[in-house]
């Protein structure tokens, strides 16, 4: 529909309230080479001879992400022993791949309907210890919802009001 660099800007191409989404798109590569060869032109290339998009089609990047398959890292504790601060590292490492990452602004009728609760929510009930892990992993995949709507800020981090005069913003050390 156009592009935008703003919400405001976003909203009024849109002619409805948006919010800006960064979502994974397309196949995984091995290597980063190999993602920056398949986008050759979409993404930010550094290697010598190769082009860049121009500062306004910059919405497309290259990012590594750990695969679902991967087996969870463990933290290890330092050895000290044999000259060597950590032990040797696990037979099988974390398996990563390069995906494509698209920011866009999208019209907030788009959005698709959550039916599930959040998992800061569905955890704080009585039946969580009853919940599948499935259905916690469905809820921790979910994006954070606001419990309500942010406030804009009004102070600055070293502000406060003064108690016998909330309109009145006074510097505070």
């Amino acid at each position: 529909m156009g592009r935008a660099a703003r919400a405001r800007q976003a909203a009024a191409t849109a002619g409805e309230p948006v919010s800006f989404l960064t979502e994974p798109v397309g196949p995984a590569f091995a290597t980063r080479e190999a993602a920056l060869d398949a986008y050759t032109g979409r993404v930010e290339d550094t290697r010598p001879g190769r082009a860049t998009p121009a500062v306004e089609d910059r919405y497309c990047e290259i990012t590594c992400t750990v695969l679902s398959d991967s087996p969870k890292p463990v933290a290890v504790r330092p050895t000290f022993a044999d000259g060597r601060r950590w032990p040797a590292p696990p037979e099988r490492a974390v398996r990563t791949a390069w995906r494509l990452l698209i920011s866009y602004w999208r019209p907030e009728s788009a959005a698709p309907v959550l039916d599930t609760p959040q998992a800061r929510r569905a955890r704080r009930r009585a039946a969580a210890a009853e919940l599948a892990p499935e259905a916690l992993r469905a809820m921790a995949s979910q994006p954070l919802r606001p419990i309500e709507p942010q406030r804009p800020l009004d102070i600055g981090l070293f502000e406060r009001r003064l108690p016998e005069a909330p309109h009145i913003v006074v510097p505070d050390e």
